[in-house]
């Protein structure tokens, strides 16, 4: 990217190479989003500088002296940051955005995640892995055709044989919520979507719990938008979710398979506020302004 020209609200701005001089100008706040090993190597030199990074890579999430923070859970723990602070996955952030209030409230000793990723995730090329697959051309990305098709098979497979995706989901969501003793299992669905991430989540709580109050407290919770009308028609879906920063949730029921189980189904722009935005609120935040 190193000379290009980026046009913002009408000034031109050169993208120049980064080195350890960038950091050099007096900057405030940086948002890296140029991969893992770009923000190990200097995401250390920025914050040595006095300039706080909101990293949007997995490099740093699991780091025990790095914050990963979801604005909506848990804010305090921006205080606690020495230079870094961890931009979570796609998934964890509207994930726990939902489970927030209901753990809160009611505890919760177990979820399974079941989640359905748009090609953006994989970035252009699996943008282009559906483009050119719904011509009939052959896949580039992806280990197999997206177009029509559905993907159990997010990053690399693992020992313990789950994708490091779906250890993204365990460990980062017990991270966010400080609960390491939360019992999570994970899979990871690749479909053939644009743009907007969606999870079939359930929970096990840990007490007892009046539907129609539960259904109140996601409804008030900040950044969750409640979209359950069944009878209608309604609830969300990728497509009206795409460019919204908000996480909506919706086929709020019991789960009748296990006491005190909440199904729920989550959906939230992947590249807004399953990334981008999620990053703004944290700079927002260092700056003492509302997200």
């Amino acid at each position: 990217s190193a000379g290009a020209v980026l046009r913002f609200l009408g000034r031109d701005y050169p993208v120049h190479e980064l080195d350890e001089k960038s950091f050099d100008s007096g900057f405030d706040i940086a948002l890296f989003s140029a991969g893992g090993e770009t923000s190990m190597k200097f995401a250390p030199i920025a914050a040595d500088k006095g300039c706080v990074v909101i990293d949007n890579s997995s490099a740093w999430r699991m780091d025990p002296s790095v914050p990963l923070v979801v604005p909506e859970v848990n804010p305090d723990d921006v205080r606690r940051h020495h230079g870094i602070i961890a931009n979570p996955n796609c998934n964890v952030i509207p994930a726990t955005v939902a489970l927030k209030p209901i753990y809160d409230a009611y505890g919760i000793g177990r979820i399974v995640y079941s989640t359905y990723q748009a090609v953006s995730g994989a970035g252009l090329r699996g943008r282009e892995d559906l483009e050119n697959g719904l011509k009939g051309l052959p896949p580039k990305k992806f280990a197999h055709p997206i177009s029509g098709n559905c993907l159990p098979h997010i990053d690399v497979f693992l020992d313990n044989g789950y994708t490091r995706e779906e250890m993204k989901l365990v460990n980062e969501t017990r991270k966010i919520l400080g609960d390491a003793s939360l019992r999570i299992t994970a899979t990871a669905v690749r479909v053939p979507v644009f743009t907007g991430h969606s999870a079939a989540i359930s929970a096990e709580l840990l007490r007892p719990y009046d539907l129609a109050e539960l259904r109140e407290k996601l409804a008030r919770f900040p950044g969750l938008v409640l979209q359950d009308d069944v009878q209608n028609n309604v609830y969300p879906t990728p497509l009206s979710a795409s460019g919204r920063d908000e996480v909506f949730v919706g086929r709020v029921r019991r789960d009748e398979s296990v006491e005190n189980g909440v199904n729920l189904w989550v959906v939230a722009d992947n590249v807004r506020k399953g990334a981008a935005t999620n990053a703004v609120q944290i700079a927002r935040m260092l700056i003492g302004r509302p997200s």
